[in-house]
């Protein structure tokens, strides 16, 4: 009996088969769209049948509930399509021409050599920094000449995004000195406590250096910091510098340690390998080195200006100094080898699984200071050894610590000269001005690069800042 206000068992099983014949009659049908894309096609029958069918009673709930999705589905594309349209219309309203200057022309056309085609591409690329919502009310060719302007000028650059060669008066590497306590006052001005503990390590040395020289902050950061210091101060040439023929060096080296050797810088018009090369450049230091020690005054000053401003000189005695380092590790690596004494950095540079011998120490590290990456802590001793200095590095982060001032290499600080760098991150290194000059000074260089005067050493110092401290 049926229920009261209900249906007969009966009519369900009516209504069911009606439900049944209706999905046969909208699912499964082959889409006449010219796309073929049936997906599209079969809610635009649902909703059909469902608009046809109304309130019946014998249409299934679930079949009219999946025609209403739909139709709000496509309601919301149709309004997304009406705002794309607008804002296509306003971009349009705000693209202005622009006249383009024979350079600018001339770049394009390079640009585009090879594709037959002299015309700016319809979907420029902008950088993932520049993307911001102004972008969409800027013009094609706006976007369009600010890329290319921005590709330019990375084409003349070295690694670490610095300039070969710059026109201005930024165009030094080493910046002159300005006064230790205003130049931390000024970056770290924060009350963290990373600003709190560098400002007292400032403080600190405060006691011994009175100014400080900022260095370019790329790659080549600690060893520019070193060569400044040993232009600046060194009174002598290092022995076994001093009794070899530098340029014969990169010969006397098996070819594959350095004939696929890579420098910062194309030398145009020349025909001479790796080998000549660093040939070169090591005869090159050598000379300058000399040079320096033998000036006097005003005139190593102006010998140091002329070697750090950004040019191919500078940059091929840097790689200079990583082709010692990489000699000075193949002495060391075959003593070790043979069962002589060697220090006690070498067991931990050559335990790194990056380089067990020489070959690996270039293909994984050397290769790739100044590109890449800048020397790490144990390298910084294969650098000392390599010039026979011992570089006395205030490391401000390790304040109130024993690490405070760190010596690479530390077992030859009572016999070689001392080179003085400062840093804050063990990354980037600048050089510090001490207050007084050293006792031995006979008039062998500029006062304001004289190393600390706490102990009878040959300052030196390096470091790359360019970026501001929060």
């Amino acid at each position: 009996m049926p229920r009261p206000g209900g249906k007969s068992p009966n009519s369900f099983r009516g209504s069911a088969k009606s439900d049944r014949s209706l999905q046969k009659s909208t699912v499964g049908l082959q889409s006449t769209s010219p796309s073929g894309c049936q997906g599209e096609y079969q809610p635009k029958r649902v909703k059909k049948q469902a608009s046809r069918h109304g309130d019946d009673p014998h249409v299934n709930c679930s079949q009219l509930k999946a025609a209403n999705a739909v139709e709000s589905r496509e309601k919301a594309v149709e309004q997304n399509n009406e705002r794309l349209a607008r804002l296509g219309g306003t971009m349009e309203r705000r693209t202005r021409p622009t006249t383009e200057t024979p350079s600018t022309t001339q770049d394009k056309a390079t640009e585009q050599i090879g594709s037959g085609e002299h015309k700016p591409p319809l979907s420029p690329r902008v950088p993932e920094e520049d993307k911001s919502e102004d972008d969409l009310y800027r013009g094609e060719d706006e976007i369009e000449q600010e890329r290319i302007a921005k590709a330019s000028s990375e084409e003349h650059t070295f690694p670490g995004s610095q300039p070969l060669l710059v026109s201005s008066k930024d165009q030094y590497s080493v910046e002159d000195p300005v006064d230790l306590m205003t130049y931390s006052q000024r970056e770290w001005r924060g009350n963290t406590a990373k600003s709190v503990l560098i400002r007292k390590g400032y403080e600190k040395i405060s006691h011994e250096f009175s100014q400080l020289r900022r260095v370019r902050g790329d790659n080549y950061c600690a060893l520019r910091a070193t060569l400044f210091q040993l232009l600046s101060q060194s009174t002598q040439l290092p022995k076994w510098i001093a009794g070899h023929d530098m340029s014969l060096l990169p010969k006397k080296l098996p070819l594959d340690l350095v004939d696929q050797w890579t420098f910062p810088f194309e030398n145009q018009g020349s025909s001479k390998g790796a080998v000549e090369q660093l040939g070169h450049y090591l005869k090159l230091l050598k000379k300058r080195w000399q040079e320096a020690v033998e000036a006097r005054g005003p005139e190593r000053e102006k010998l140091c200006k002329a070697v750090f401003q950004g040019g191919e000189e500078e940059y091929g005695l840097l790689e200079a100094l990583k082709f010692l380092m990489l000699w000075k590790a193949v002495e060391l690596h075959g003593a070790s080898d043979r069962g002589d004494a060697v220090p006690e950095f070498c067991w931990l540079l050559f335990a790194r699984d990056s380089s067990r011998c020489p070959k690996t120490l270039l293909t994984n590290h050397l290769r790739h200071v100044g590109f890449s990456g800048g020397l790490e802590q144990v390298e910084m001793f294969l650098l000392g050894y390599s010039l026979q200095q011992t570089i006395q590095v205030h490391r401000l982060y390790k304040m109130d610590t024993e690490e405070f001032i760190t010596y690479y290499p530390d077992d030859h600080k009572q016999d070689w000269p001392h080179l003085c760098l400062l840093t804050e991150d063990d990354r980037h290194y600048n050089v510090p001005v001490p207050k007084t000059p050293r006792a031995k000074a006979n008039s062998s260089g500029p006062s304001w690069r004289v190393p600390s005067g706490t102990t009878a050493m040959h300052g030196h110092s390096s470091n790359k800042t360019g970026q501001s401290k929060k």
